[in-house]
């Protein structure tokens, strides 16, 4: 559980947050084509350890993580346990349908969760022992 004197960010700004995130591992998945989605997923895996425990999407929802045992910005180990997860269920898409019904299902397994937490975490947080506030 989380110090009470941080605020949750909320789901629609998380979820906000991660659609931003996705949009730009699309760009680099379409500029940089095969190589893309591997790029893409990196900057999944390390994107919470950028910016102080932002993520692009997150610093412009004025969103961060932080580890709740240290009670310092989310660093990149943190990153990459809380997102493996998402950026695993992205080599899904590189098969047709049932890829994608497997990776829709990975993303919305994890928004049940936030849905049902009361403190807005999902299965990375947990993993990763992390929470994501308002700054």
């Amino acid at each position: 559980m989380t110090n009470n004197q941080y605020k949750h960010g909320t789901i629609f700004f998380r979820v906000l947050a991660k659609l931003i995130d996705l949009i730009i591992v699309t760009i680099l998945w379409k500029i940089f084509h095969h190589a893309g989605i591997f790029l893409g997923i990196f900057y999944l895996l390390i994107s919470d350890g950028l910016l102080k425990g932002c993520s692009i999407g997150k610093k412009f929802l004025r969103l961060k993580v932080i580890n709740i045992d240290r009670q310092r910005s989310a660093d990149f180990r943190d990153s990459i346990v809380r997102n493996l997860f998402i950026a695993f269920s992205l080599f899904f898409l590189l098969i047709p349908i049932i890829g994608w019904l497997i990776c829709m299902a990975i993303f919305v397994f994890e928004f049940i969760i936030i849905i049902g937490d009361s403190d807005n975490r999902r299965l990375g947080d947990y993993l990763a022992k992390t929470s994501v506030i308002e700054e």
